[in-house]
């Protein structure tokens, strides 16, 4: 994708990847605009990077979606790239009962969010020049974390998603990435010092220097070789990644 010259909006962007994001595509100078649920997160990634905006947004309510796509044509008519970022990832116990609310929030949020989100802004995206749509999966669309069950169903079907997208927009010049990190230091799961996790920034700048090459999928080690297990044999590497899970401290 062009680097340069974008006026890019981030959903989740106050935070994790979507504030590292924000902060790589800022510093080449580009209109950025980043939403999230948490305003104190927004502001203090405003006071740092002076030039970028925000816009108020609950992605699991369809008014607030419609709202935020009319205010960004408005006020941001050259918007081009549209990167859905926000997610949740809550464990679950998919060996017994999956509270309801914990299904219809992970579900709302994390494939409901970007589809509407998307569908909001797909026309205008459609009549700017190299446009782009990048939703962000993860590693755990192809090999799920069973304590997490709903979350890795959430991810497998944006990936689903995203291959369609791809293949209907290639007529209309909008390219479609999926962006599906490994385990990287954030807040997620209070990860941010997790020693099996690659460093934010080390996600970010090959995460950056994969997107400037124009690739479909963002595999940034070791995602490239979990994205290459599922088939007909994938069950060894599920288990084996769920063991090493499992045998590591509990998530606080």
């Amino acid at each position: 994708m062009r680097m340069t010259d974008n006026t890019i909006f981030i959903t989740g962007g106050g935070s994790g990847i979507g504030r590292g994001l924000a902060e790589a595509f800022h510093k080449l100078g580009n209109k950025v605009i980043i939403s999230g649920r948490r305003k104190d997160r927004l502001q203090a990634t405003l006071d740092a990077n002076p030039g970028m905006a925000a816009i108020e947004l609950d992605i699991t309510d369809p008014d607030s979606i419609a709202a935020a796509a009319a205010k960004l044509v408005s006020e941001h008519p050259a918007l081009n790239v549209l990167i859905n970022n926000a997610g949740v990832m809550i464990l679950d116990q998919a060996d017994g009962p999956v509270a309801d609310d914990l299904a219809e929030t992970t579900v709302t949020t994390n494939l409901l969010g970007p589809i509407r989100m998307t569908s909001a802004l797909i026309e205008h995206l459609k009549k700017q020049p190299e446009a782009v749509i990048a939703n962000v999966s993860s590693v755990l669309g192809f090999v799920p974390m069973a304590a997490a069950a709903v979350y890795s169903s959430t991810k497998a079907a944006m990936h689903s998603y995203t291959l369609s997208q791809r293949y209907l927009l290639r007529s209309h010049g909008v390219h479609v990435v999926e962006i599906a990190p490994p385990w990287v230091r954030t807040e997620l799961l209070n990860s941010t010092e997790e020693e099996r996790a690659i460093p934010l920034d080390q996600f970010i700048t090959e995460a950056m220097a994969q997107l400037e090459d124009g690739v479909d999928e963002v595999l940034v080690s070791p995602a490239d070789q979990m994205r290459a297990n599922p088939g007909p044999n994938e069950h060894a590497w599920v288990n084996q990644f769920n063991d090493m899970i499992a045998s590591g401290p509990a998530f606080g």
